[in-house]
């Protein structure tokens, strides 16, 4: 029987209870690929990640990351989390993950007594668009109107800064409306699908700050307390429609789930694209140890 240490956190909240829930196994070496996906399932987390020695021996380490039923090649709050439960053994300012997407730069935030509570960091590509989607499709997959979409900015279309989602603005009143129709998402994936997935990720702007949702049931996540590798694209995104260099943006979210989410995102103009940050704050919840 092999033991292995945990610690779960929620990520994107200054208080237990809130943000988005992770599970990290901080030394994952001698697991399997389906032990990790066994263990990501028993935790039943939108997310949860494993942590190996790195390929290259400067960087931090390897992190490979999990939810119900698949494996990730790069999420936002799953590397501020495991950030954040390293930086308790490891007295760095500043990580470097390897990950499928690529190299993810994470920068440690502490308080003045050097605890950690949080991090930034920076998705591992630039901001890649993809194909348009329907609003007819779009607004069925939501369960909203057609009228409901808003497209004066942009209309639906799968962006990605190492994971791809279906970016969507909608009205602030149809975002409290908004709930996934599971058939709709079967009949849109056996056409849209990217990359084995098809996740919802819905906005609305609010004063000067944007609140969301996301949706991706065939995934097994009906709906995400908090998600980082969403906010990066749509963060670039807006920057991308403004034609400005930078820009930030502090974004709400799982407030309809009872976990509120707080994430600043930044998107800077680059000579290789427009790349993004998430930053957030993070809670330390519990720690265990599992048998396998």
């Amino acid at each position: 029987m092999r033991r292995y240490q945990f610690a779960t956190v929620d990520v994107f909240t200054d208080r237990r209870f809130g943000g988005n829930q992770l599970a990290v196994v901080p030394d994952a070496t001698g697991l399997m690929s389906e032990e990790m996906q066994a263990i990501a399932a028993e935790f039943n987390f939108s997310e949860t990640t494993f942590v190996l020695p790195p390929d290259d021996p400067a960087h931090t380490a390897r992190v490979r990351i999990f939810h119900r039923t698949a494996e990730l090649p790069f999420a936002g709050h799953p590397n501020v989390g495991t950030a954040f439960v390293l930086a308790a053994a490891r007295d760095e300012p500043r990580f470097m993950f390897e990950e499928q997407a690529g190299l993810v730069v994470v920068d440690v935030h502490r308080s003045a007594s050097g605890t950690p509570i949080g991090a930034t960091i920076t998705a591992p590509q630039p901001l890649t668009l993809g194909d348009e989607l329907s609003v007819g499709t779009l607004s069925a997959c939501v369960t909203l109107q057609p009228s409901d979409i808003v497209v004066r900015h942009h209309a639906p279309r799968w962006a990605a800064t190492g994971n791809w989602f279906i970016l969507a603005e909608v009205s602030a009143d149809a975002l409290a409306r908004a709930t996934p129709d599971v058939a709709a998402f079967r009949r849109a994936a056996a056409r849209h699908l990217v990359a084995g997935r098809l996740s919802v990720y819905l906005y609305a702007r609010v004063g000067d700050g944007v609140r969301a949702r996301m949706f991706a049931p065939l995934s097994g996540t009906v709906e995400d307390a908090a998600t980082g590798s969403a906010a990066a694209p749509l963060g670039a995104l807006l920057l991308s429609l403004n034609g400005a260099d930078f820009g930030e943006v502090d974004i709400i979210q799982g407030v309809e789930m009872g976990r509120p989410s707080r994430l600043r995102v930044t998107a800077r103009r680059q000579s290789d694209g427009i790349v993004s940050t998430i930053s957030g704050s993070c809670v330390a919840v519990t720690r265990g140890e599992l048998t396998v």
